[in-house]
């Protein structure tokens, strides 16, 4: 076995086509499309790129690719987080602990060698494209969410890497009898009238300055969240051409208060992935027409972002997005994921357990000194 760095177009594409033949029988797992992967490692098209120094190493045995990984640092992380943390990410191998602790090695060498302390991980280039799923393997996962199989567990803290923060997943379903609670009912109805708040769907008219106020929001209210780092304007304007393909207005609630302001957010993004699934990464020749026709029919979402400023936290504002968003998705066959919420935020966790949502999936974040 020998470890490969990724130095031409050829690599890459071997890099990125690794998971297709790992998991071509795993009936779980979602072929993303190979055009947005191939984004993902792409300075034009992924602005993340432009503030990481990174590395890409592919696994080779009897010339056959049987894993990889990335390993990457985030000069914006670095300043947030004032700590020498390295990241890893895109972990791919067989079930087999030589190979995996070959590319946990290398990419933590390389780490060290740049001067960091710690290795933590799994993360992507990706916004919210974090995290090993440890529970919760069923049912495939949405849009923009990872998966693996379950021995990449024992991969991960074979090598000593220890759990350092869980990510919650949750979901309801009208299909199981899903309905607001009461209380919230009458808690959001409190909220309303005692802080004079309004909620709306975004006005896709006015895109741009939409957007321009998420940035914004985004910025101030998750700043004191576990691994945040600000989003650039070209991350966010990135991020924004690609949603703005799929996202549907009703599933995007800004609150607002009497003046206009926004104070509070929440985006939710059609689960293209039941879509997908069979299209083996392949928009071409008829995927695009199954994208076209199938997302304005969905009724499958994922929870993408919610925040709410400070100064409104703690008064019921996320309760309100919530209600907001369940009453402008209803349909009789309503599914939504409540995505990465941090095993401890206790308000935000507070606040989904009393909309009666259930616990799906769990998501791990690792951590090693080097």
């Amino acid at each position: 076995m020998k470890i490969i760095p990724v130095t031409s177009p050829a690599g890459l594409r071997r890099f990125i086509e690794l998971p297709y033949r790992l998991y071509r029988n795993d009936k779980v797992w979602v072929p993303p499309l190979l055009s947005e992967v191939r984004g993902q490692f792409d300075k034009k098209l992924n602005p993340t790129l432009e503030h990481c120094q990174y590395v890409l190493l592919l696994l080779e045995h009897d010339n056959q690719i049987i894993g990889r990984i990335s390993a990457f640092i985030d000069t914006m992380a670095l300043e947030t987080w004032k700590e020498p943390i390295g990241l890893f990410g895109y972990y791919e191998c067989i079930n087999d602990k030589t190979a995996s602790g070959m590319l946990l090695d290398t990419a933590s060498s390389w780490l060290k060698g740049k001067g960091m302390k710690f290795m933590r991980g799994p993360w992507s280039f990706v916004s919210q494209e974090w995290g090993l799923v440890v529970e919760g393997f069923t049912p495939s996962p949405t849009v923009m969410a990872p998966y693996n199989p379950e021995y990449y567990i024992d991969h991960i803290t074979s090598y000593n890497l220890q759990k350092i923060k869980d990510l919650l997943v949750y979901y309801i379903s009208v299909n199981e009898g899903y309905v607001i609670p009461e209380r919230i009912m009458t808690l959001t109805d409190d909220v309303r009238k005692r802080y004079d708040i309004h909620t709306r769907q975004v006005n896709m008219k006015d895109y741009d300055n939409e957007v321009a106020k998420i940035i914004e929001l985004s910025n101030r209210s998750l700043i004191d969240n576990w691994g945040f780092t600000s989003v650039t304007k070209e991350e966010a304007e990135a991020i924004a051409r690609d949603l703005k393909q799929i996202i549907q207005p009703k599933g995007v609630i800004f609150a607002e208060d009497k003046h206009g302001n926004p104070v509070g957010f929440a985006i939710t993004i059609p689960d293209i992935n039941t879509i997908i699934k069979d299209l083996d990464g392949h928009l071409f020749p008829f995927g695009w027409m199954k994208l076209l026709f199938g997302i304005p029919r969905l009724k499958r979402y994922r929870m993408f972002a919610l925040g709410v400023l400070p100064e409104y936290q703690g008064k019921g504002i996320d309760s309100l997005l919530y209600r907001a968003l369940c009453e402008s998705l209803y349909t009789p066959d309503t599914w939504l994921e409540i995505n990465y919420v941090l095993e401890d935020n206790a308000p935000m966790n507070n606040a989904i357990n009393k909309l009666n949502a259930k616990l799906l999936r769990r998501y791990r974040i690792y951590q090693k000194n080097i």
